[in-house]
């Protein structure tokens, strides 16, 4: 069988394209970090893949705000051939600035088919400083996205500044009608955040982490769950060790949930 064939996007100050690259070949599939030159200039084809990850990090230092130019940059030369792979199956994720990216692009939340509309944003953080914690996330079980099937909650970690979720109210309205919020921010509880810090690490409206487009097969979201590759990524694995040595229990702590969302993605393109 063949395997499912991953473009990891990098060059121009993303950071996180090893380790999404590696989160997705411990997932079964087979992924390539690409420069995004490679793609402008034709000597990769996005064709040749089933998944574009679209990573994090600072892609040309934020300089005109995050995502922004990398939006321009791709939408100008690519942006056709990207609303064709979309057309055509392929699934897309963006992972804190490839969210940020996609937002920019138009590409989410894709309401009415509309891949070049650009009606969310993700702005400065209302704490007014850059966020590097874990967050608790609450999964929605009736999102069509393909992304978090299966799944009711998550940790994951979070490392951004601006990742404030914000829309005018309708078209917040028409998001949650759609079933397209696909994460929020949770108290340890799993309830909603209900905008409290830091819990709620920005002030995203509705507690907003994630959202899909309409089909479920483009995915954004701030929190890194390439970020959550082993249990001992995770800041309580130690104490989580501990706990289960005291009460006699195998060394078990916790599930890498993060590894599940793109275990979730190949499994899809694989049935």
């Amino acid at each position: 069988m063949r395997r499912v064939k991953v473009l990891v996007l990098a060059g121009y100050g993303l950071n996180c394209d090893h380790e999404t690259a590696y989160a997705f070949g411990l997932a079964g599939a087979d992924a390539e970090r690409v420069h995004i030159n490679s793609l402008i200039d034709g000597s990769v084809s996005i064709e040749a893949y089933q998944i574009l990850a679209f990573v994090g990090g600072f892609s040309w230092g934020d300089d005109h705000g995050a995502g922004v130019i990398q939006a321009v940059r791709m939408g100008t030369h690519i942006g056709g051939s990207l609303i064709e792979f979309i057309q055509k199956g392929g699934l897309v994720i963006g992972i804190c600035n490839g969210f940020q990216t996609l937002v920019n692009l138009g590409l989410l939340p894709g309401l009415e088919s509309d891949c070049r509309r650009r009606c969310v944003a993700l702005v400065g953080n209302d704490c007014g400083n850059f966020r590097d914690d874990w967050v608790t996330l609450k999964v929605n079980p009736r999102s069509p996205c393909v992304f978090t099937q299966g799944l009711d909650h998550l940790e994951l970690p979070v490392r951004h500044g601006e990742g404030k979720f914000f829309t005018d109210p309708s078209t917040l309205k028409r998001l949650i009608e759609n079933e397209q919020v696909a994460l929020r921010y949770a108290l340890p509880d799993g309830n909603p955040a209900q905008g409290r810090f830091p819990e709620n690490p920005n002030g995203s409206l509705h507690d907003i982490a994630g959202i899909c487009d309409p089909t479920g097969r483009v995915f954004g979201l701030m929190p890194h769950p390439e970020g959550f590759n082993h249990p001992s990524n995770h800041p309580e694995w130690t104490m989580g060790k501990e706990i289960s040595k005291r009460q006699g229990h195998p060394t078990s702590f916790p599930r890498h949930l993060g590894i599940r969302l793109f275990q979730n993605a190949v499994e899809f393109l694989m049935r």
